[in-house]
């Protein structure tokens, strides 16, 4: 057992735990943050992603060690004052979502892209994506959530 310190959603946290221990369980388990799912548990298939310092990381495979004193975002970290984050509310907007179930690392995973290319092509955001995995084949709302996020009018769409 070890102490890590980190930031979770802009609170600072105390966690003593395996080292070994994958971030995704300390977050849904001691944490009580389940907006985070388990997929694969092989880092495959990006539905646990979150955010590490701004940059995107598979928490399933992220041992706990790793957060240490680093600042971690979460699904639930991005809703500010009572509205959502510009990437949910497109998500929204689109329909970009059946099961839900990936949706929360793809939201996180645009939501990282639109920090670092705020107006990415369509090329960016498919190669940006791919790895992030939609079981249900929703593709095509995904990407157009993420160009409705970054201001950009989805290809096909009419004024």
């Amino acid at each position: 057992m070890a102490t890590f310190r980190f930031k979770v959603n802009g609170r600072d946290r105390r966690i003593e735990t395996d080292p070994a221990r994958p971030l995704l369980d300390v977050l849904r388990e001691d944490l009580g943050l389940t907006g985070t799912k388990y997929g694969c548990g092989e880092g495959q298939c990006r539905t646990c992603t979150v955010l590490m310092d701004g940059k995107p990381a598979a928490s399933c495979i992220t041992p706990v060690r790793e957060a240490e004193g680093r600042a971690i975002v979460t699904i639930e970290g991005l809703a500010q004052g009572g509205g959502l984050h510009r990437v949910q509310q497109a998500f929204l907007e689109e329909g970009a979502m059946q099961c839900g179930y990936c949706v929360p690392g793809m939201i996180v995973r645009a939501v990282a892209l639109l920090e670092s290319n705020p107006h990415p092509s369509r090329a960016e955001i498919v190669q940006w994506m791919d790895g992030n995995l939609c079981r249900c084949c929703g593709y095509p709302r995904i990407l157009a959530a993420i160009e409705r996020a970054a201001g950009a009018q989805p290809e096909g769409a009419r004024s």
